[in-house]
């Protein structure tokens, strides 16, 4: 039986790896399935959900196992930060699509060296740049790098609580 400490613990675990899964599973259906395609920020804003999963993963089995609490609960706070910066991406993110940041002056996207000025303006009718200051998509009036802010911080928040081992 888990102790209530232990049982915290492998819970929350186990909701940070299934939020943060759902998250990017819905990411890559609204780029492979719906046919939006992510920005450079959109791309750098899953950064914090493919070095979670893991970790919070690791976290579930250690917290599971009984014999790790401690090595569970420090991954928790790994968690939390990984999560934390996550959520500074998106704000950040959010903040460039709003206006409130300038955006990043590179862009996604590549262009071969032209050898004249009809190859230069036949690479601009085919590469099409995503811009980040550009909302593809609103869910509930959000953009979807808001809408990570707000779930990566809930993240951070659960992965916390977990960490204490107490509610």
């Amino acid at each position: 039986m888990m102790t209530r400490s232990l049982n915290i613990t492998y819970f929350t675990a186990l909701i940070v790896t299934l939020g943060s899964l759902t998250i990017i599973s819905g990411a890559w259906f609204i780029e492979l399935g719906l046919g939006i395609k992510p920005c450079h920020l959109c791309l750098i804003g899953r950064l914090p959900h493919y070095f979670g999963i893991p970790v919070a993963a690791v976290t579930v089995i250690l917290a599971r196992s009984g014999t790790q609490l401690r090595l569970a609960r420090t991954l928790l706070v790994l968690t939390a930060a990984i999560f934390l910066v996550g959520t500074g991406i998106s704000v950040y993110h959010a903040g460039v699509e709003f206006g409130v940041f300038q955006g990043p002056t590179d862009c996604t996207g590549t262009l071969s060296q032209p050898e004249s000025v009809n190859d230069f303006l036949k690479q601009l009718d085919t590469v099409k740049i995503v811009r980040c200051d550009e909302v593809a998509m609103r869910i509930f009036g959000l953009s979807l790098a808001a809408w990570n802010a707000i779930i990566c911080f809930g993240l951070t928040f659960i992965a916390s609580l977990g960490a204490q081992g107490r509610r």
